[in-house]
């Protein structure tokens, strides 16, 4: 009956950390270089390297358990003072696929960090939330989302990183 009795309350307590919530942030990569218009992959401005070492800071007592960049230097680059703060290595995914990573993020239920573009990160925030949501300006570089999920629900919050910087 002892073993029963643990038995099941093992199955439950497993049952209710398997429902705990979770939260993804997710952050367009920090200011783009654009001294050169045919520069397909630029690199981050001193201000966006500064924007990246804040957003480490923002999230610094976040449990973080996952990192994921698209495979771009100025979205890496932003990604990485967060996963070298949480001993954590940035995972590639593909912009092309957000039905992909949707479902990654849904089925690890983690703490994680998104790191995309102005076309996908609104996209990616609102497909779990839910809802639709426009893409960010392309000359805004502050948006914070973070999607709160918890027994198959979602809420989301935009968020805005207070941060000025003179290049």
């Amino acid at each position: 009956m002892r073993l029963l009795i643990f038995l099941i309350a093992m199955t439950a307590n497993a049952a209710a950390l398997a429902n705990d919530p979770y939260a993804v942030y997710l952050v367009r990569h920090a200011e783009k270089d654009l001294s050169n218009p045919a520069e397909k992959d630029p690199q981050l401005t001193h201000c966006g390297v500064e924007r990246a070492r804040r957003l480490a800071i923002i999230l610094k007592d976040i449990d973080l358990q996952a990192i994921y960049s698209t495979d771009f230097d100025r979205t890496r680059s932003t990604a990485t003072p967060t996963a070298e703060s949480k001993k954590l290595t940035v995972r590639i995914y593909d912009a092309d696929k957000l039905d992909d990573v949707l479902q990654q993020l849904h089925g690890a239920e983690q703490d994680a960090l998104v790191v995309g573009h102005s076309d996908t990160t609104s996209r990616l925030a609102g497909s779990l939330a839910g809802m639709d949501l426009a893409d960010i300006d392309d000359d805004k570089y502050d948006q914070l989302y973070e999607v709160v999920s918890f027994n198959g629900h979602a809420k989301l919050q935009r968020l805005h990183q207070a941060f000025e910087c003179a290049e």
